[in-house]
């Protein structure tokens, strides 16, 4: 099974306009629509099995909608992940019915949430998401709504895998966007999955495989970003990379099959 572990959909009432907003942000011209349609067709016509959605509540009011959104796609060809915000209250409450909604993890953005990955209330909530055997995906590195005010870091996910000792957290931009050499520095080695979303074009090759090897194919993603990368555009890369069998096989959908228990 081949899973893209990081995309994008919204409800088709808001996704025009939401991508249309995103498109001002990042500078960049969608691969799809943002619906769900629109996701389902491009995972179809790239030959992925399943597509991982990844909302984010970027206020606490949005916390309702988005999960019970997020609720509604829960099998194959897209299982999405709810979202918390930091600041949401009782957040111990809001993840049981999280679970209990049965979503498989979440997705936080410190950027677009507006918090630095290290604080307090981001490390409370891995910590509780983690007892209630949820994924927890975070976006790492450079983002273009800020790019000179980095909310996660490679030495703030270092700080918080250290004190949370999350088995299942998820650093997506291969540990940090255009912040590689940092992650060689202070993650790579350590218990934590990275995931290759809009980063497969731009990364230089040689570090990719460095890092693959070094920090254990077992621990890769295979991810796009959607709509921000191409699916079909990015499985090409992986399979024209120098990597064994074994290794792209992990990638592509292994490691995420274990990590979902699917």
């Amino acid at each position: 099974m081949i899973v893209d572990f990081h995309t994008h959909m919204f409800p088709d009432k808001i996704a025009k306009g939401t991508i249309g907003f995103l498109v001002e942000v990042c500078k960049k011209k969608p691969y799809t629509d943002g619906t769900y349609e629109g996701l389902k067709k491009a995972a179809l016509e790239s030959g992925i099995d399943l597509s991982v959605a990844l909302p984010i509540a970027t206020k606490p009011s949005q916390f309702d909608s988005i999960n019970a959104f997020a609720s509604r796609y829960q099998e194959k060809p897209v299982l999405s992940f709810g979202s918390i915000h930091p600041d949401c209250e009782d957040y111990k409450k809001k993840l049981r019915q999280i679970k209990e909604m049965g979503l498989k993890g979440i997705k936080l953005h410190p950027d677009y949430q507006e918090v630095y990955f290290n604080d307090i209330r981001y490390k409370r909530i891995i910590s509780c998401a983690s007892e209630l055997d949820l994924i927890i995906s975070v976006h790492a590195g450079l983002d273009p709504k800020c790019p000179e005010n980095i909310h996660c870091t490679p030495e703030m996910s270092a700080e918080v895998i250290r004190e949370t000792e999350a088995p299942s957290l998820v650093l997506a931009h291969m540990g940090g966007n255009k912040q590689w050499d940092e992650v060689e520095e202070y993650l790579v080695g350590r218990q934590v999955y990275f995931d290759t979303g809009v980063v497969l074009d731009k990364m230089p090759e040689e570090q990719f495989l460095r890092i693959v090897r070094t920090h254990g194919a077992d621990k890769i993603l295979f991810a796009t970003d959607s709509p921000w990368s191409g699916q079909k555009e990015f499985l090409e890369i992986i399979r024209k990379m120098p990597l064994s069998d074994e290794e792209r096989k992990k990638i592509l959908g292994g490691n995420a099959c274990k990590l979902l228990k699917i």
